[in-house]
């Protein structure tokens, strides 16, 4: 299988024109026309997940998170991240990486997100802004719990479906009850009057800064920061996937998800 035959598989399910205009998915490095013969499955291209496509002869490396996010303005290999792509390079990978555009698809991340969390009768909170995108393909959703619950236990809920040590809860009233929840994986801070929209109890967002969280507070809306991290649920998720498509297309592909944790932050 070539690279190529790969990615117009997968841009039937998330096409790039699906994607916020400011994001940079696609190719990151390498070339389309190369053979496939393992993939790997990241959340994060790091210095440690491109060793580990070489350690397991990975010759594809499928991300969320485009490793080309900002231009290298040079490429001085004392740099961690100028290196990086260099070992990428010698070591003919091919970098694809898919992330507004999967945020947005449906039956992607964010529906990954809402089944986690155990949500039903589900909708979109905002619409994407991607090109010819159509009013099914929206970033976050929303959507509502079997029984209700408080919002302190739902916070609790969340550490236990995204296996977490900790995470940021924004609320003046953890006893209030929580039966509507919009989610939005990644950074969703500015998405926050959507959710009040929505009517939603609580808001499951990561990356939550300090002032955002004064103006959610204020606005009456409680929110839950798990971190951008909880995005990992992808790993699995692709890898079911492109394995059922190497089945239905008979592509001699070996696919694995990544076994490390990218997640930069550790609770104490």
């Amino acid at each position: 299988m070539r690279a190529r035959e790969f990615v117009e598989r997968f841009e039937q399910f998330a096409p790039k024109s699906w994607a916020e205009p400011w994001d940079v998915p696609g190719l990151q490095l390498g070339d389309l026309n190369a053979p496939v013969h393992k993939i790997l499955v990241t959340l994060d291209v790091r210095p440690e997940t491109v060793q580990e496509a070489i350690d397991v002869g990975a010759d594809f490396i499928f991300a969320h998170h485009p490793a080309m996010f900002h231009p290298a303005k040079t490429l001085d290999l004392s740099v961690p991240q100028n290196q990086m792509y260099a070992t990428i390079l010698a070591h003919h990978i091919t970098v694809y990486a898919a992330h507004t555009n999967l945020d947005s698809a449906p039956g992607g991340m964010n529906d990954w997100l809402a089944t986690a969390l155990d949500l039903q009768n589900c909708e979109g909170l905002v619409p994407s802004n991607g090109q010819g995108a159509t009013p099914t393909v929206t970033m976050g959703r929303v959507g509502e719990l079997a029984q209700p619950t408080t919002v302190r236990a739902f916070a609790e809920h969340c550490k236990t479906v995204f296996g977490l040590k900790g995470l940021r809860l924004i609320s003046h009233t953890p006893a209030a009850s929580v039966k509507r929840v919009a989610v939005l994986g990644g950074s969703g801070s500015e998405f926050y009057p959507a959710a009040l929209a929505h009517h939603a109890d609580v808001y499951v967002t990561g990356d939550v800064s300090y002032h955002p969280a004064h103006d959610m507070l204020a606005a009456g809306l409680s929110v839950i920061d798990p971190g951008h991290h909880i995005e990992s649920i992808c790993q699995p998720q692709l890898t079911q996937l492109f394995t059922t498509w190497a089945g239905e297309n008979n592509w001699d592909v070996a696919i694995q998800a990544t076994t490390l944790n990218t997640d930069p932050f550790t609770f104490l």
